[in-house]
């Protein structure tokens, strides 16, 4: 919807970094790492190639001080990261591209400018480089029983985190609207024990109704539904 206005920013016109960002019906949300000598020209053609995206962040030079070369450095180097921490499908970077060889005292400048990227990724809320293990914090520690389910959900900077050992629904309600996404999501991260759905991994979500409904199979508000220890909800600890 914004690619009208992003014509209008002639910085856009140049050696570019950038990430495409959205959702997948696996237990991971898809990402796709990419380069080009112009943003404007290149996010047209992903907008017509490239479905599951919705969101796109650019890191640029204004300074010019980025060439082509550095750009390739920062694809590679990005790539490899986003690979090891495995928060996000790549798939869709079929191919992965050589270490670029450059001079260690342009290595080091590009690094430099990495860093930036890496926390600016993490700010906006995308944990493609983040290799999170959360901290439990009986403060942000809150649960939920119904239709079954009996899970534990871990509020933090992060997101919803339903932790590891939790029990969720084993079925859905007819109305339920990402059933086939959620069955993926439990064959990757479930499994059943003594009649149970049990996780066995943590999954992170960006809200607690998507937290909530993920866990009891139905839809809900996950400010309210998500009680602490004393009974007290989401919405009256940090919202009231």
């Amino acid at each position: 919807a914004d690619l009208e206005q992003c014509k209008q920013l002639e910085e856009l016109h140049t050696h570019s970094l950038y990430f495409l960002f959205g959702e997948s019906m696996d237990s991971k949300p898809k990402a796709y790492v990419g380069e080009t000598d112009s943003f404007i020209d290149r996010v047209y053609e992903h907008n017509k190639n490239k479905e599951f995206w919705d969101t796109a962040i650019v890191f640029i030079s204004q300074s010019g001080s980025i060439n082509k070369a550095d750009i390739l450095y920062l694809e590679y180097l990005s790539i490899m990261l986003a690979q090891k921490t495995d928060k996000y499908n790549l798939e869709e970077n079929k191919r992965i591209p050589k270490k670029p060889n450059l001079k260690r005292h342009e290595k080091d400048t590009v690094e430099d400018f990495f860093i930036d990227v890496k926390f600016l990724t993490e700010f906006t809320g995308f944990n493609l480089f983040k290799s999170f293990q959360p901290k439990e914090n009986k403060k942000n520690i809150f649960y939920n029983k119904n239709r079954g389910a009996n899970a534990i959900v871990l509020y933090d900077e992060n997101g919803f985190t339903v932790l590891k050992g939790s029990m969720v629904s084993k079925d859905v309600v007819k109305s339920f609207t990402w059933k086939e996404k959620r069955n993926n999501i439990l064959k990757d991260i479930a499994i059943e024990k003594d009649g149970e759905l049990i996780l066995q991994t943590d999954k992170t979500f960006s809200s607690p109704s998507t937290a909530a409904d993920f866990c009891i199979g139905s839809s809900n508000n996950g400010w309210i539904v998500w009680k602490n220890k004393e009974g007290k909800t989401l919405d009256e600890i940090f919202r009231k």
